[in-house]
């Protein structure tokens, strides 16, 4: 059974993710989010399956760096004992760096922008845009922005 690695960030973002829970079954599957309070229900649901990330915004620009920093070395850690085929993520930052080294793997990476722009590009959609073996967008308006992307419609 392919190994499919699900990540994101915790809220909005973790949100969209699961709307693709379905799959789960599909596959060998594992999740990987931001850990706090909200989705610590994650581990009971899915037992063995589920890994946490630190969980950093930017709200302070002098800690950020150093949980970015953090966060990649612990992603390599992830990915390396997890070794997923396929990467599907709605972003946002905790996404980016376990992306870019599952290209540097070979995983093939699907990104889905998230469904709250509509009009602006996002810092990890940016990046990844150029990369992702599948770039899937939730708005038509999208596209504009995202030539190359899919129109895929709304997750929820």
């Amino acid at each position: 059974m392919k190994k499919v690695l699900f990540i994101s960030s915790t809220g909005g973002h973790l949100s969209e993710l699961m709307q693709l829970k379905d799959m789960f079954n599909k596959y060998d599957f594992h999740i990987i989010t931001e850990k706090t309070k909200s989705n610590m229900y994650l581990k009971d649901k899915y037992p063995k399956r589920v890994n946490y990330l630190v969980y950093g915004t930017k709200s302070n620009p002098l800690v950020y760096p150093f949980k970015l920093i953090y966060n990649c070395f612990k992603s390599l850690f992830f990915y390396l004992k997890i070794r997923p085929k396929v990467i599907i993520t709605t972003g946002a930052h905790t996404a980016g760096p376990m992306c870019c080294i599952g290209k540097l793997f070979g995983s093939k990476i699907i990104y889905i922008e998230t469904f709250a722009n509509i009009e602006t590009k996002t810092v990890t959609g940016r990046l990844i845009y150029h990369f992702a073996d599948l770039f899937i967008v939730q708005w038509e308006s999208m596209l504009k922005l995202y030539p190359k992307a899919k129109y895929g419609g709304w997750i929820y």
